[in-house]
């Protein structure tokens, strides 16, 4: 069986890890990433309908602002968010699997047209319709670190590597191409569609998990560790 390895930041790392070992699978941790918070202006909350959230790491990482913003119904991306939002105070109007953009046609549908959206630096631009506006705010940023030689070893076997995010699929894939690993070892499972367009082409496996959901992507990972 090959290795799967999560590249993931803290805490991520440890909730795969954990969830992958109640399944069965091991999986091993080698962090590229570490989420800093960045300090940003908390807006007039009554200015805006509702709140975008698409990553758990803006409940972590928002600060005090995020207080002065409880009283606008909350749009997340993932159950996990969801329930992170729900801890903090906010009411969830509702939860998507495919992005913040799935979660434009419900907001809008729920008469929430003034959306304030707070994410990372590194963020998707969403295309929404007309009359509906997303001043965005920034929370956090994911800083990016090499793979480090014990990794770069690994890598050099057949391996199934875990990818939760764009900017993680693209990183990973330039430090693959950098130390002139073949990418032909390595095989990717991404956990939504966006992960894998920007991870390239030219891997041994390229696959996503059906959901947006930590539990699919390992147990899509289980099956291509056992190919």
């Amino acid at each position: 069986m090959k290795p799967i390895i999560t590249i993931r930041p803290a805490p991520g790392d440890a909730r795969t890890v954990a969830l992958a070992r109640e399944m069965g699978i091991e999986v091993a941790s080698h962090p590229l990433f570490a989420v800093e918070p960045v300090a940003w202006a908390c807006p007039d909350a009554g200015a805006f309908d509702a709140i975008l959230i698409g990553s758990a790491n803006v409940l972590r990482h928002g600060g005090d602002c995020l207080s002065g913003l409880t009283t606008l119904p909350a749009w997340c991306v993932g159950e996990a968010t969801a329930k992170g939002a729900r801890k903090a105070g906010f009411t969830v109007a509702g939860s998507g699997t495919g992005g913040l953009q799935s979660l434009v046609p419900m907001a809008e549908a729920a008469g929430h047209r003034r959306l304030l959206r707070v994410s990372g630096e590194a963020h998707v631009p969403l295309s929404l319709p007309a009359g509906m506006s997303a001043d965005t705010r920034t929370a956090y940023r994911v800083a990016a670190y090499q793979i480090p030689p014990e990794l770069a070893c690994m890598l050099c076997e057949p391996c199934v590597v875990l990818l939760h995010s764009g900017e993680a699929a693209a990183h990973f894939a330039a430090e693959v191409d950098r130390l002139g690993i073949a990418r032909g070892n390595i095989a990717l499972a991404c956990l939504a569609p966006r992960i894998a367009d920007s991870a390239g082409s030219g891997w041994m496996c390229l696959s996503t998990a059906p959901l947006t959901d930590d539990g699919a992507l390992l147990a899509l990972a289980r099956q291509m560790c056992q190919a």
